[in-house]
C-alpha cells in the first residue's frame, strides 16, 4: 500500500466527491481517480462504489480509511523519530583511526566530549593499507585516514574534511652521525640502513621518491608499521625512518631525533572520511569540528 493513496482513501471519505479531494490536493480529479483504482487493485475488494454522481466508500473503504488515519500517526511519528535523531547533540558516534592518530586525537576528542549534550564517542583502531580506508566509512561514522600528500586523492564515494598537513622527517638515533645537523639531505642518507612499512601502505611510495633521488636502492632491513616501534629499534641501532612530525614526535627521552630533508619535501595529509549522509547528524558533525579544532592546536 502506498501512503499517498491511503491519504487520498481517506480525504475521500471526509471531503465526500473526487472534486474536492482534488482542490485539496491540489491535483486533477482523474489523477485521484487513477491512484484510488490503483489502491484497490492492490487490495482485491472493491474500495469505492458510484452513489448517483459521487463516487462513496464501501465499507471496506471505511474500514481502510480508518487504518490510514493510525498509519499516518505512525508514519508522522516515525518520521519524527527520525528528525530528533538527527538532531540530536548527543547520541553515539563511532569513530577509527589508524594508530599514531588514534593516539594523537582520542584522549583529546574524548574530553572534549566530556558533559550533557554531548556526543558519546566509541574509538576504534584500523592499521590498513591506504587504498583500504574508503571502505571503512560503511562501517563507522568516521575514519581518520591518511594519504601521501602527492598520491591520489580519495574516491569521489566518501566525504573528504581535511584534518591535517604533516611533513615527514628523518628520525635517527642521538648518537647518529648525522644528528648534530640542522637538516639532512637525501645523499646524506643514500648508504644508510632503512626501516620501511609494510607493502601497500603511505610511507612506501615516500621511500621510493627518497630512492628516486638517490639514484639507487635504499638499504631497507626493517619493516614496521607501528612507528613507536620503529623509533625503539631507531634508538638502538644506527637505522633511519620517515616519520611524520607532529602524530609520531619522538619523547624528550626517546633517545631519537627528526631531521627534515633540506632537498625532497614529503608530507602525507591526515583526513576525516565519511559517507555523505553521516553529516546529516548533528553529534557527527560536533565530533567533526572538536577534531579539527583540536588537530589545529599548536603542535
Amino acid at each position: 500500500m502506498d501512503m499517498t493513496q491511503l491519504k487520498l482513501l481517506r480525504e475521500l471519505g471526509e471531503r465526500g466527491s473526487l472534486a474536492a479531494v482534488a482542490r485539496a490536493s491540489h491535483v486533477s480529479a482523474s489523477a485521484v481517480s487513477q491512484q484510488l483504482s490503483a489502491l484497490q487493485r492492490g487490495v482485491g475488494v472493491a474500495l469505492t462504489e458510484r452513489r448517483g454522481r459521487n463516487l462513496v466508500l464501501t465499507g471496506a473503504g471505511q474500514a481502510l480509511a480508518r487504518a490510514a488515519v493510525d498509519i499516518g500517526v505512525a508514519m508522522s511519528s516515525a518520521e519524527q523519530a527520525v528528525s530528533d535523531y538527527m538532531q540530536d547533540p548527543g547520541g553515539v558516534v563511532s569513530i577509527c583511526a589508524f594508530n599514531s592518530a588514534g593516539l594523537t586525537y582520542f584522549g583529546p576528542l574524548l574530553t572534549s566530549m566530556l558533559g550533557t549534550s554531548q556526543p558519546s564517542v566509541a574509538c576504534h583502531d584500523r592499521d590498513v593499507g591506504q587504498d583500504d580506508f574508503p571502505a571503512l566509512a560503511a562501517d563507522f561514522d568516521l575514519v581518520i585516514a591518511h594519504r601521501l600528500e602527492h598520491s591520489a586523492p580519495w574516491p569521489a564515494t566518501v566525504t573528504v574534511l581535511p584534518l591535517v598537513r604533516e611533513p615527514l622527517d628523518v628520525a635517527m638515533s642521538v648518537r647518529h652521525r648525522l644528528a648534530d645537523q640542522f637538516m639532512v639531505s637525501v645523499m646524506d642518507l643514500a648508504e644508510e640502513e632503512w626501516i620501511s612499512v609494510q607493502d601497500g601502505f603511505p610511507l612506501v611510495p615516500a621511500l621510493e621518491s627518497i630512492a628516486v633521488h638517490a639514484g639507487k636502492p635504499l638499504r631497507v632491513t626493517h619493516h614496521i608499521n607501528e612507528f613507536f616501534i620503529a623509533a625503539a629499534i631507531v634508538s638502538a641501532c644506527p637505522a633511519v625512518a620517515l616519520m611524520p612530525r607532529y602524530t609520531a614526535a619522538p619523547r624528550p627521552d626517546s633517545g631519537i631525533v627528526l631531521k627534515p630533508l633540506s632537498d625532497l619535501h614529503l608530507a602525507r595529509r591526515v583526513d576525516i572520511l565519511c559517507r555523505p549522509e553521516a553529516l546529516h547528524r548533528a553529534a557527527v558533525r560536533n565530533v567533526v569540528t572538536a577534531l579539527q579544532k583540536n588537530a589545529a592546536s599548536p603542535h
